[in-house]
């Protein structure tokens, strides 16, 4: 109901009576189906956050522009409804599937073991050459980084738990009120996503090297669309703008790649490495 009116004023607004949507949101559409219906009902709540939280994006950002304008009053009310009532529909009627901490972990070390290892693996051929050389050395890195990472991420929540609870006894002796002390991810949780998710994305461009590859060029390939693919969907679950992600990720993959087999080379060339 809710939605209906939103689509009548839009209708009214723009002066149209479209009914039905472009093929490219259609395959959109088509596509979320085929998701939810393969992955259950987590997915349906995933998608049914992930459009709420582009909803209110976009409606926040219309607001901020036409707030002082007669469009300003109709936005509010149209966002008054997005908190009040979808909120419910999709948050509080179900637990919410969108964990912040969670995404965060997970997107932070797929995306720090594709871009580490694919700029380990380009600076490994500058300098060698040789498939399988650069096969053990990216191999050896990509398991370092993953237990380093984990180690990492164990440390900053089990640091930031201590602090919690020091400042929570501290309010408790002075007799004053103190947040709870219940973490959404404990330091292990934590860590077993960061280092897991940095190993899967190490993957990414060790694979291609793996089954015969011998030069960086097809992990390089795999790893951009890879890329393309986390950009999309991290940009679709916190509501970024995708094409904004895409290009930056992409950005950062061609700068690794050429800085460190640039590096590769000069060493190849200067300090004589070979194989």
């Amino acid at each position: 109901m809710v939605e209906t009116q939103h689509l009548a004023f839009w209708q009214k607004f723009f002066d149209s009576s479209l009914t039905a949507l472009d093929p490219g949101r259609r395959l959109k559409l088509h596509l979320f189906i085929l998701i939810c219906r393969l992955f259950g009902s987590t997915a349906v709540h995933l998608v049914l956050e992930a459009i709420e939280v582009h909803g209110v994006r976009k409606y926040l950002s219309l607001w901020t522009v036409y707030r002082d304008q007669p469009l300003g009053h109709a936005l509010k009310g149209i966002l008054m409804d997005e908190f009040k009532h979808e909120d419910v529909l999709v948050t509080q009627l179900t637990e919410r599937k969108i964990n912040p901490e969670k995404i965060r972990n997970i997107f932070l070390g797929l995306n720090d073991g594709l871009v580490e290892i694919l700029g380990a693996v380009s600076g490994f051929f500058g300098a060698f050459g040789d498939a399988l050389t650069v096969l053990i050395a990216a191999s050896t890195a990509a398991v370092a980084g993953a237990i380093s990472m984990g180690a990492g991420a164990y440390a900053a929540l089990n640091s930031e738990q201590e602090v919690k609870t020091t400042n929570f006894n501290k309010k408790q002796f002075l007799g004053e009120a103190a947040e709870s002390l219940d973490m959404e991810e404990t330091p292990l949780t934590s860590a077993c996503f960061v280092g897991g998710a940095y190993i899967v994305g190490a993957l990414v461009p060790v694979l291609p090297v793996l089954f015969g590859a011998t030069t960086a060029l097809a992990s390089v390939i795999t790893a951009g669309l890879v890329a393309v693919v986390l950009s999309t969907i991290l940009a679709f679950l916190s509501g970024m703008d995708v094409t904004k992600r895409i290009a930056m990720n992409i950005g950062i993959i061609a700068v690794a790649v050429g800085v460190t087999y640039a590096i590769g080379l000069a060493a190849k060339h200067l300090f004589g490495v070979s194989v």
